[in-house]
């Protein structure tokens, strides 16, 4: 792979810690940039590999059951099946109501309570 030439600008004390580090390994910084660079693009590569997994999962959840069909259809199953004491009977609701504060009075004037 061919090379190119490339200027870096970094502070002092980056550049100081480099040639220290040089010195101890006794390798040049160009080729400590260059395996530190590799090692940073590479970790970028091991998480954009786990995001594309991560969408491809989601994809395949939401084409198993586009629009909660099969959900949709339990829970109307389940209404349908079961008969409700309840249903179609108005509930008398006694006069002897406790103080309500602004909220609970608000609530009771939208639903006509």
């Amino acid at each position: 792979m061919a090379r190119t030439v490339f200027t870096l600008r970094i502070d002092a004390e980056e550049r100081n810690a480099l040639e220290s580090l040089s010195k101890i390994e006794g390798r040049p910084i160009n080729q400590l940039l260059n395996e530190a660079i590799k090692n940073y693009l590479g970790q970028k590569g091991r998480k954009e590999r786990s995001l594309e997994a991560n969408l491809a999962g989601l994809k395949a959840y939401r084409t198993k059951d586009q629009g909660f069909r099969r959900a949709i259809m339990a829970f109307v199953e389940a209404e349908a099946s079961v008969k409700d004491p309840l249903e179609g009977k108005p509930i008398q609701v006694e006069d002897s109501l406790k103080p309500a504060g602004p909220v609970q009075s608000k609530v009771r004037e939208v639903i006509g309570a």
